[in-house]
C-alpha cells in the first residue's frame, strides 16, 4: 500500500513539474522543474525494482540540469525571466504530438499483458552499485569532474568576445523591462538618482552654450 501511494505521488510530481517547465518565464526555474521531474521518474524506477536505472537517472539528470543551469546563467540574455518571453512555440504541432503520445501510451498499457506475480528477491543490486560509484575511485572521478567543469567555464570566459549585454570591453547595462524603460534590476530610487545626475550633467553642458549665446548677443 505504501509503494502504491509513493508511486502515484511521484507520478503526479513528475507530470506537474514537467508541465511547469513550459509555464514559467525563467529558464533557471524551468531547468530545476525538469530536474525535479527526472528525480521523480528515478524514484518510480526504484519502486519498480529497477535499481540501476533509478540511480543512474537521479545522478545523471540532476548533475546535467545543474550544469545546464550554470551555462544558462552565463550565456542567456534573460535567465531569470525578468523580460516577458514565450516558452512554447508551434502550438498546434505540440498539442498534436502530445495527444498522439498520450493515446499511444494508453493503448500500449491497456493492451499489454502485465505480469501479476511479484519479482523474486535477488541480490542487493543497489548496494553493489553504490560501492561501484562511491568506492575507492570516488575521489578520482569527483576531482576529474570538477576540473573538467572549471576548464570548460574558464575556456568559455577567456574566449568570449562579448558579455551578456554588450561588448566585453565597454560598459553595458541589462535591457529594460519595458520598451524605453529603465534597465532591469534598478529600483525607482536608483532611477531618480541617475536621473538627477543626468540632469545635473545636462545643466553643466548647457551653461557654456548659454554663455556663448550671451556673448554672441553682446557682440551684436
Amino acid at each position: 500500500m505504501t509503494k502504491d501511494i509513493l508511486f502515484y505521488a511521484l507520478s503526479a510530481l513528475a507530470i506537474w513539474s514537467g508541465w511547469r517547465v513550459f509555464r514559467v518565464d525563467s529558464m533557471i526555474r524551468a531547468t530545476f522543474a525538469l530536474m525535479v521531474s527526472f528525480i521523480a521518474v528515478g524514484g518510480i524506477a526504484l519502486l519498480m525494482s529497477a535499481d540501476y536505472i533509478g540511480v543512474a537517472t537521479v545522478f545523471m539528470m540532476a548533475v546535467e540540469m545543474m550544469v545546464m543551469g550554470l551555462f544558462m546563467v552565463m550565456f542567456m540574455m534573460n535567465p531569470a525571466g525578468l523580460n516577458p518571453m514565450q516558452m512554447v512555440h508551434q502550438y498546434r504541432f505540440s498539442i498534436g504530438a502530445g495527444i498522439a503520445a498520450f493515446v499511444g501510451l494508453t493503448v500500449a498499457i491497456l493492451t499489454t499483458p502485465l505480469p501479476d506475480n511479484p519479482l523474486p528477491p535477488g541480490g542487493d543490486t543497489l548496494r553493489d552499485l553504490g560501492f561501484e560509484l562511491l568506492g575507492n575511485s570516488m575521489l578520482i572521478f569527483e576531482t576529474a569532474g570538477v576540473t573538467l567543469l572549471a576548464t570548460m567555464v574558464g575556456a568559455v570566459v577567456l574566449s568570449s568576445a562579448s558579455g551578456r549585454f554588450g561588448s566585453a570591453g565597454q560598459g553595458s547595462v541589462p535591457p529594460g523591462l519595458t520598451a524605453g524603460g529603465p534597465p532591469a534590476g534598478r529600483t525607482a530610487e536608483d532611477g531618480k538618482g541617475h536621473g538627477g545626475h543626468a540632469g545635473h550633467g545636462m545643466s553643466m553642458q548647457k551653461k557654456p552654450a548659454m554663455q556663448a549665446h550671451d556673448d554672441h548677443g553682446k557682440g551684436h
